[in-house]
């Protein structure tokens, strides 16, 4: 559903959220290491997310990745899908149609819409704070 580089920006933003939430920063190469990810990969990820403002980024002996508590109840999962994905998880077809629009839709097009919807409730409802937080439950599947 997401891009791979849009998964890789949720698990890395959860990371962070983490870690600072235990008065940590993390280097560029542990976010990588603890999201499974291809450091390069990581590092523009990491970069668009920084320019966008929705992590901090410090250069430097101590410095690394940071997402205060406070921002990370701030920072939706829809801010990151946007980010790194666009709005084209809103808005394209279901099927992949160049041309499918309420005045021409495809076969799927009224039952996709209600699924779009569903998902950019889940999607502006879900804080990072949120996910970092259950990260912590028994059964998770992704732990930092």
């Amino acid at each position: 559903m997401f891009s791979r580089a849009c998964e890789y920006g949720i698990r890395a933003m959860i990371c962070i959220a983490r870690a600072t939430a235990e008065g940590q920063r993390v280097t560029l190469d542990q976010v990588a290491s603890k999201t499974a990810s291809p450091v390069a990969f990581t590092s523009k990820v990491l970069q668009k997310l920084a320019r966008a403002g929705l992590v901090s980024s410090t250069k430097g002996p101590g410095g690394g990745f940071a997402l205060p508590r406070a921002q990370a109840k701030n920072v939706l999962l829809s801010d990151i899908v946007s980010v790194i994905d666009g709005d084209a998880i809103y808005t394209a077809c279901g099927l992949g149609l160049p041309h499918c629009s309420a005045d021409k839709p495809c076969a799927l097009h009224d039952r996709f819409m209600a699924v779009r919807e569903e998902l950019r409730n889940m999607l502006e409802a879900t804080s990072m704070n949120d996910l970092a937080t259950q990260m912590d439950l028994p059964g998770a599947s992704f732990r930092c």
